[in-house]
């Protein structure tokens, strides 16, 4: 996706693109849990790099654990730069994925924001860490007390919906409604379809080869959507993507 689109879609809000999406027929756009750990911050806007947390098994799940190739610092090495970590924590809110050292190693590795159903730890740090979150919350016990991280980069489940990496996610203060975050992945269904993803939002492109309709009209986005729209069509025409992807409403997906 172009520099121009991402900057784009920075102007539009969450609000304003779920409804796009519902016009296009994406209901599911909505993550269910990620919010802002601190309001009132820019609307950021990134591709997804997903995290997987499974439940916790005693003989993994260990402080040892952190030091091994399949862990959650291996992951944020492997972030490249402008990403937005996604973590799939399966709603889990007695563990923090994530505490003041790892989201300073992720900012320090230009990672846009986090966003998680889950929770993190050591608010007080990651809030001077300066790096964006979107989560259910905060706790003192590490992942390991209810998690096992068993890998990244692959299908995940977010606050209920897909989470495809790559996705484009949009992130603004309507988290606290537990929107979808805003990706821009398109995939091919029987046709060409466009595929959304707190504050987190999918953008739609056509679906089944029909004529994209008119996007929304809503408080002088009408212009700027439009010009996404077209933006999403030449992609389409460009590339065949074959993956599908939701969103939330504070985050959404595309």
């Amino acid at each position: 996706m172009s520099a121009a689109l991402y900057d784009t879609l920075r102007t539009i809000t969450t609000a304003t693109i779920t409804t796009i999406l519902l016009k296009k027929g994406i209901r599911r756009c909505w993550m269910n849990g990620p919010r802002p750990l601190v309001s009132g911050g820019a609307r950021t806007v990134g591709p997804a790099f997903t995290l997987r947390f499974v439940p916790v098994r005693e003989d993994l799940a260990t402080p040892e654990s952190w030091a091994k190739p399949i862990s959650t610092r291996g992951a944020i090495e492997e972030m490249p730069a402008d990403c937005i970590a996604v973590a799939d924590a399966m709603g889990v809110t007695s563990a923090g994925i994530f505490g003041d050292i790892l989201t300073l190693r992720m900012l320090k590795r230009n990672v846009a924001a986090l966003v998680t159903d889950g929770v993190v730890r050591d608010k007080e740090g990651v809030l001077a860490s300066k790096l964006p979150v979107w989560c259910a919350g905060t706790a003192a016990p590490a992942s390991v007390n209810g998690l096992t991280f068993v890998g990244w980069q692959e299908p995940i489940a977010c606050g209920g919906c897909a989470i495809f990496p790559g996705d484009v996610i949009v992130c603004d203060d309507d988290g606290g409604r537990g929107d979808p975050e805003g990706s821009s992945r398109l995939r091919r269904r029987g046709g060409r379809r466009a595929r959304a993803h707190g504050e987190l939002y999918r953008l739609g492109g056509r679906a089944r080869g029909e004529t994209p309709r008119p996007l929304s009209h809503e408080r002088g986005d009408q212009g700027a959507l439009r010009g996404v729209e077209e933006e999403v069509i030449r992609s389409l025409r460009a590339r065949a993507i074959v993956h599908q992807h939701k969103s939330p409403d504070c985050c959404h997906w595309m």
